[in-house]
């Protein structure tokens, strides 16, 4: 398969999705999609699946609770796109951790009750079985990079660029 890729100032071709994810911009424009993507899946299962965006059942949580670390590991390599996969997936972690640890303290629950954007961001009560998923949604996505990276170029640097 041939990929035409813009350059700077020309067109050039890739053989694969190898050599694409060079840029910031191509980064960041994966991770939008990437986000935008998992966030899809996991509103589209809801719906099919319980037809509510509060239903709770095992299927809807799961998924849910996954494609949430996904979107979170989006949104950190949008942040810092020359940041290493590997460490890009535990701040995920550590994040998605972190709001889980948050709802033992019941601020999300009583945040939840008045918005549902912040129950969607913070969750409502302490599940270990997220604890549990969220790495399930973020270690593909790890992978994933780790393969889209270009041969020969070694870990990614994090700069200010």
């Amino acid at each position: 398969m041939r990929l035409r890729v813009a350059g700077p100032g020309r067109w050039r071709r890739v053989s694969s999705i190898r050599g694409v994810l060079q840029s910031n911009r191509a980064i960041r424009v994966a991770a939008v999609v990437m986000g935008v993507v998992a966030l899809a899946i996991a509103f589209g299962v809801r719906a099919v699946f319980g037809g509510a965006l509060y239903s709770n059942g095992a299927l809807q949580q799961n998924t849910g609770t996954a494609l949430y670390a996904s979107a979170v590991y989006a949104a950190v390599v949008f942040v810092a796109p020359r940041c290493p996969p590997v460490v890009a997936g535990l701040v995920a972690a550590a994040w998605c951790w972190g709001v889980e640890a948050l709802q033992l303290t019941g601020v999300p629950h009583e945040l939840s009750r008045y918005n549902i954007m912040l129950r969607l961001i913070f969750g409502d009560a302490f599940d270990w079985l997220d604890v549990l998923w969220y790495p399930a949604g973020i270690l593909p996505l790890v992978l994933l990079e780790v393969l889209a990276r270009p041969r020969g170029t070694g870990p990614r640097r994090i700069t200010s660029r």
